[in-house]
């Protein structure tokens, strides 16, 4: 009874994480502008690798009678990296296409925006050019 258990939680999980696989390739193809096509395989892709991960620890700690760290491991890093790498790449698509006048005015703190840079003397920013 616990091997049925285990091999549906095992099918179960690698199921869903080609499910998601696919539907982050899918969404990668089909939406329209990068940032959303960045959106669908960060959020999709960090689930379906994720599923597969636990579907292969299952499957060591079930039928090889030894729970794997590695797989927990990865997971966990692929959870704090993904969002992180997601931020910077739209970062840099919105840094190519706002011009820096038209950003708001960064008010107090001068150097909130990528396209300032302080002068050497710590006098106000300049734009880089």
């Amino acid at each position: 009874m616990m091997e049925q258990i285990l091999d549906i939680l095992i099918v179960v999980f690698a199921v869903l994480g080609g499910f998601f696989g696919l539907l982050g390739s899918f969404g990668l193809l089909k939406l329209n502008d990068p940032v959303s096509r960045l959106h669908a395989p960060t959020k999709t892709s960090t689930l379906g690798v994720g599923a597969i991960l636990l579907a292969s620890f299952f499957h060591s700690w079930g039928y090889d009678h030894h729970g794997s760290s590695h797989e927990l491991l990865i997971l966990m890093f692929l959870l704090v990296t993904a969002p992180v790498t997601a931020n910077f790449i739209a970062k840099v698509h919105i840094s190519r296409h706002t011009k820096p006048e038209d950003l708001p005015s960064p008010g107090e703190d001068r150097l909130w925006a990528t396209h300032m840079q302080p002068e050497e003397n710590g006098d106000a920013p300049q734009q880089q050019g």
